[in-house]
């Protein structure tokens, strides 16, 4: 059955009304910044360019490095803008737009997040890469959906809960693990931690500015957690929804963060560009392999 105009809009040419991509513009390996200005840096490392499009805050490029085709697409800041991206990305794998029906084989692609992050311990300082093995959203996007329990952790939430205490006014957290096969892939020589993943950037990561935080000493709290013998390393405001749609719909998702701010220490990497060149370099290195 097709799905209604209203619910799976498409832009007057075709696409995905606001990623600007079909399954034929969009490569299996695509790379998630949120700055539309760092796709451009991609352009850089790419041999060719077969496709670019900037809707808003989203900023599509598709080519190919050393024969490997990849998407470079920009988010924007926070799961909502996720929900838009993850949903888009998936339709334009699976689905006919030209009929808005579900193709008959599933397309699954990797999904790898290059983003900036805060660091919660003093030893994963500024410039330093790392890896989110699991992502704990405080966003409560995921428990709008119905999904099965692949990849998500209900010990771990369970334990969270019980050690975060948090106001029942708050969105229910859940906890979400990353793609291994990427990890290995992408990530064996990077931090590896858990990720907390905030509906914003002040208030909602302990910052305290005018309006006080409703939780206190929440970073605190955050970094003496830990999950398998993994600790909580770094705040952030993307993975856990890319975790949770990932794993919904049959995708491999990763995220790699710098770290541009050390929260303890109070410090923070004003000019990240050219780490973040390196990085981008790394890891369209590493997934070409």
């Amino acid at each position: 059955m097709a799905i209604k105009e209203s619910e799976l809009v498409l832009a007057p040419d075709g696409s995905l009304y606001h990623i600007h991509l079909t399954s034929v513009t969009l490569a299996d390996n695509v790379l998630l910044v949120g700055d539309p200005d760092r796709v451009n840096m991609f352009k850089e490392i790419f041999d060719s360019v077969e496709h670019e499009s900037c809707n808003r805050e989203l900023h599509a490029l598709t080519g190919r490095y050393h024969g490997t085709r990849f998407t470079a697409l920009s988010t924007g800041m926070g799961c909502d803008n996720i929900d838009i991206v993850a949903t888009e990305l998936d339709a334009a794998a699976n689905f006919d737009l030209a009929t808005r029906t579900p193709l008959s084989s599933h397309r699954s692609l990797n999904l790898v997040r290059i983003g900036t992050c805060g660091s919660l311990r003093a030893d994963v300082d500024c410039g330093n890469l790392v890896a989110s093995q699991y992502a704990i959203g405080l966003d409560g996007l995921m428990n709008y959906y119905l999904h099965d329990s692949h990849g998500f952790l209900p010990d771990m939430e369970a334990a969270f809960a019980a050690h975060m205490q948090l106001n029942s006014r708050l969105a229910t957290p859940y906890c979400v693990s990353c793609s291994q096969q990427l990890l290995h892939q992408v990530a064996h020589d990077m931090h590896h931690g858990i990720t907390v993943t905030a509906p914003g950037f002040y208030g909602p990561q302990g910052r305290n500015i005018r309006l006080a935080p409703s939780i206190p000493q929440l970073n605190e709290r955050l970094a003496a957690f830990s999950w398998n013998g993994v600790p909580v390393t770094n705040l952030e405001m993307e993975t856990s929804a890319i975790y949770g749609f990932a794993n919904s719909l049959g995708h491999q998702p990763l995220t790699v963060c710098l770290i541009v701010a050390n929260r303890p220490l109070g410090t923070f990497l004003h000019d990240y560009h050219t780490p973040m060149r390196q990085a981008i370099g790394t890891i369209v290195e590493r997934l070409a392999q």
